[in-house]
């Protein structure tokens, strides 16, 4: 027997150089030096010049350290919706911008002098803020070259800085806006004060711990009541925080608290002790909530061998302990302390812990501020900003080792000075340093916060207010704002919560009862680095409003910077019409999230980037920005210009590891973005970042991000095969009554896959979106589509009408899914295009595809493929066994029943890649091998082949064509 031919070389399989294996690490930046040498970013702007724009205004991280796996998922998603609007023909530019004042930079810069054994406060204002500054612009620096490896698309040449001259002028000049209109004032009211960094805090620079802390009851000596008998009596108080005792200036009672006066009662028998034997000695008496004496009495020494017990005298409601007086245990010392303790009635006092009466210090406490200053009773500032009494305070004040630290748990403790002094006067009825709770510290030195009442600059939120709606760089569309005319701040913004979209919608929830509870904005910081207050301050505490000074001030501001407002130059900025002797200026810098909340102005409105404008259509960051820069943006705007500078919200939600815990370098378990893309490239990065619920929280890590590069190389094998398919194509299927079914029906499959992405952009659905493509590329093309026609495309001939069908629905689909991918891959896009076009241009110079209309009876082909799957199913035992090596040798039987209609036999067993397909009466599909031979070039075992190696008579054809040519 002679042997048979080999026939490979006239089979047309796929040839191209794109390489299976990515080696994403290494291409990648070679790619992003291309674009930047190119400058894709002015490509793309010139390209969209003049479309309906979308802008996206970027929030700004803090420039003080490197890039962390939050920063990368955040930034991939605003690059992911800025290329997405792009793609659709929008003009989308992205300004990237970063935060550069304020406490976390200041802090970084003294952890260097602490190092050094160097006080800051010894260093001249000047030279710190310009080691501040250079730190900033340190990483600035090394960030934007790590988010740029990211594949990020922005005006990374011209970023917003908010310690620009020009920022900061604006961030000045916006403040003058609020002064001008009355919509500033000087006060005094307890914040969030950091001991250690001896600056107020805003909430969002606070995060919670749970600690334990010392609980304690103290007595009060009644000294009037209108009460018979309730004077000498005690009132008890419980607190978690005794460093507040020694500013104690009254009582609280809930008005509608049912109270009573218990007696304490002691035994006077401890040796088998039996309590209806013992002989009880009263121990004094005590007003209480009736319903929290059991919880008092279980807080009592000695109450665990039933010693001590309670005994109700008489009941009352809270509000007939109106008028009652009682004395501070600390009477003795005089002075202070000497002034007697009103009971008061305050609707915050609950009885679900405690007491129910509590002890007001309006010095640390919002409720007791409030309370205090309704009748009278005003801050004393005993505490300083280190945390410790005032030297001249007469309790625990001086410079002897009792002084210290008023959150040090061991001034706090049981045997510290407060319970040891309270204990001494007979007023320290338990103590416990056993209570459990949540507490707020610095998320910078980690330090615990107290509220402290000092004067400070505040934005009121119930005060109706002055606003000017800016209508420069406001587009069509936007020009409406909503009627603000006398309405409070709070009601302005709540007002333009209910109208700005969230995704996803609980974002409205969270920050409307956020901005329903917040008190006035507290403005102003003790500390060096930031944008000065720049305010002329009288004796009396109103300040100068002349927009001339103002005038000269921001002018300054924006030719020197922040070290312009300087005492030097007061009389140069009062100018002839005030006497320099008759103001102070204000030494306190701008709350940081003042800054971030005027970026919308420098960078928006100012036309310092042209292809902007105000408001923004969207902003994006983790949920933890409802606190943070999403609010103070819309209070910004709101009280300046009458509305939000946003129309729509987008959160995500915190990267955790991949057990679902908070990442943290103390626990190891941190996962680096720079070394992510060292080891497996950017593009994996981006697909993990745009696969999972970014809403909610998610998870990354190794496994994680090894099942995120099994899909990737899945779309890079579809893209490999797309482009070896195409080799030299150059065509038409003509018309379209010509499409073969299986072609009209993928056509069809694309069709519906162009509105699903669409749709799933403008819900910022990207989870979907990339799922949507991936799915497609894997079941409906790899698995199915070019399954199905490898045999076409490989064995007919070049002429074939069936190939070149397929040949065109396939460079459709190259020309839809390298679009598709463009904004999820950004360097595999790139690579895919220019490995077809290498003088094309960019990838993300392209617009949204043009797809072809075509429809296809949906449900007929489901039930075929459905059936499809069951004859593979029943195929692969064969396989498995050895009887069989592929579907080819198959012959198949279905159930007739099973089998759409307008599909002959032959139709099944191409569409099944199998010998024969014939309809049975059972309900089972049966399986057995083909009695044919198979053809030696297209593998087919066919009745048309006289024994293996044979040519069939399609082949046989092809073969003498391509010969003749």
């Amino acid at each position: 027997m002679s042997e048979k031919p080999d026939y490979k070389d006239t089979v047309f399989l796929p040839k191209t150089d794109f390489p299976m294996k990515a080696g994403l690490p290494q291409k990648e930046p070679g790619i992003l030096a291309q674009w930047q040498d190119e400058g894709l970013y002015q490509q793309v702007r010139e390209a969209r010049s003049g479309r309906e724009k979308f802008i996206l205004h970027d929030g700004p991280p803090y420039a003080n350290g490197d890039m962390h796996i939050g920063h990368a998922m955040q930034r991939i998603l605003k690059d992911m919706v800025v290329r997405s609007q792009t793609l659709l023909g929008k003009d989308a530019p992205f300004v990237p911008g970063w935060d550069c004042h304020g406490l976390p930079i200041e802090w970084k810069v003294e952890e260097k002098y602490r190092k050094k054994k160097k006080n800051k406060d010894e260093v001249p204002v000047k030279e710190f803020r310009a080691e501040c500054r250079a730190y900033a612009q340190h990483w600035v620096d090394v960030q934007r070259e790590q988010l740029k490896r990211l594949g990020l698309l922005g005006d990374w040449d011209n970023p917003y800085l908010t310690m620009d001259y020009y920022a900061e002028a604006t961030i000045v000049s916006e403040l003058m806006r609020f002064a001008e209109a009355g919509n500033l004032y000087r006060g005094a009211k307890p914040v969030m004060w950091s001991p250690v960094e001896k600056t107020a805090l805003a909430e969002a620079e606070v995060e919670y711990e749970d600690i334990t802390s010392t609980q304690i009851d103290v007595a009060f000596e009644i000294t009037e009541s209108r009460i018979e008998g309730l004077e000498g009596a005690h009132a008890v108080i419980w607190t978690t925080t005794p460093w507040t005792i020694p500013v104690n200036q009254a009582l609280a009672y809930g008005e509608d608290i049912e109270y009573a006066l218990f007696e304490l009662e002691v035994a006077d028998r401890f040796t088998d002790f039996d309590e209806d034997e013992a002989t009880w000695t009263s121990r004094g008496r005590y007003l209480v909530a009736h319903d929290l004496g059991p919880h008092f009495l279980s807080r009592l020494p000695a109450h665990e061998n039933g010693t001590v017990r309670l005994t109700a005298i008489w009941q009352c409601k809270g509000s007939d302990l109106a008028g009652t007086v009682a004395r501070h245990p600390m009477h003795h010392l005089g002075g202070f302390y000497a002034t007697p303790r009103p009971l008061l009635p305050g609707d915050f006092v609950t009885t679900d812990s405690g007491t129910g009466l509590v002890h007001m210090s309006p010095d640390h406490g919002e409720d007791d501020f409030d309370l205090c200053k309704a009748h009278g009773l005003n801050p004393v500032f005993a505490v300083m900003d280190d945390g410790r009494y005032r030297d001249d305070w007469p309790w625990l004040g001086g410079e002897d080792e009792r002084r210290r630290a008023v959150i040090n748990a061991n001034f706090n403790a049981p045997d510290g000075p407060i319970c040891s002094d309270l204990r001494e006067a007979g007023a320290l009825l338990s103590a416990s340093a056993d209570y459990a709770h949540s507490y707020p510290h610095s998320w910078r030195s980690k330090a615990k916060v107290i509220y402290r009442c000092t004067p400070q600059w505040f934005v009121p939120m119930d005060k109706p207010l002055s606003v000017t709606p800016a209508e420069a760089g406001v587009s069509p569309g936007h020009e409406q704002i909503p009627a603000s005319a006398g309405m409070t701040l709070r009601e302005i913004a709540t007002q333009e919560i209910a109208r700005v979209q969230f995704t996803p919608p609980k974002g409205r929830n969270r920050i409307g009862s956020m901005v329903e509870g917040r008190p006035d904005w507290v403005l102003s910081r003790q500390r060096a680095w930031g944008v000065p207050i720049t305010l002329f301050v009288r004796p009396d505490g109103t300040y100068l409003q002349d927009p001339d000074v103002n005038a000269r001030v921001i002018a300054a501001v924006r030719e020197e910077g922040v070290d312009a407002w300087d005492e030097a130059r007061k009389a140069e900025f009062l100018g002839d019409a005030h006497n320099p002797d008759d103001y102070e200026m204000v030494t306190d810098i701008l709350d940081v999230w003042f800054d971030s909340g005027c970026t919308h102005v420098f960078t928006l409105e100012s036309g310092r980037w042209p292809e902007q404008r105000w408001p923004a259509d969207l902003y994006l960051e983790g949920s933890d920005q409802h606190r943070g820069w999403f609010q103070s943006s819309l209070l910004e705007s709101c009280a300046t210009r009458g509305r939000a500078p946003y129309d729509a919200i987008l959160t995500h939600g915190f990267t955790m590891d991949a057990k679902g815990f908070k990442m943290s370098k103390s626990l190891g378990n941190t996962v680096d973005p720079n070394k992510v893309m060292e080891q497996y490239g950017a593009d994996i990065i981006r697909l993990w970042a745009l696969s999972v619920d970014f809403t909610e929280d998610h998870r990354i890590g190794d496994e994680i991000l090894k099942g995120v590069g099994d899909q990737y190389r899945r779309l890079r094998n579809t893209f490999r095969y797309l482009l070896g398919a195409l080799d030299g194509f150059v065509g038409d299927m003509g018309d379209a009554g010509e499409i073969p079914e299986l072609e009209r029906y993928v056509l069809a499959l694309l069709a519906d896959l162009d509105g699903k992405l669409r749709t799933a952009i403008e819900a910022y659905d990207f989870n979907t979106y990339t799922r949507l493509l991936v799915d497609f590329c894997n079941e409906d093309l790899s698995a199915f589509f070019f399954d199905i026609r490898k045999d076409s495309l490989y064995c007919d001939g070049p002429d074939s009408t069936k190939r070149n069908a397929y040949r065109t629905v396939l460079d459709l689909l190259f020309h839809a899914l390298v679009r598709y991918a463009a904004p999820v891959l950004v360097y595999t896009a790139e690579e895919v295009w220019t490995t077809r076009y290498p003088d094309g241009g960019s990838v993300h110079l392209l617009e949204w595809p043009a797809v072809p209309g075509v429809t296809a009876d949906g449900a007929k082909w489901a039930r075929l493929r459905a059936l499809r799957e069951t004859v593979n199913e029943a195929i692969e035992p064969l396989r498995r066994e050895k009887q069989i090596r592929s579907s080819n040798e198959a012959d198949v039987v279905v159930p007739a029943a099973e089998v759409p209609e307008g599909f002959s036999d032959a139709d099944l067993a191409e569409l099944f890649i199998t010998a024969t397909v014939t309809r049975g009466d059972s309900d089972a599909v049966t399986v057995t091998r083909s009695a044919e031979s198979k053809c030696g070039r297209c593998w087919r075992l066919l009745p048309d082949v006289e024994e293996d190696g044979d040519l069939c008579d399609r082949c046989d054809d092809v073969v003498g064509e391509v010969a003749a040519r």
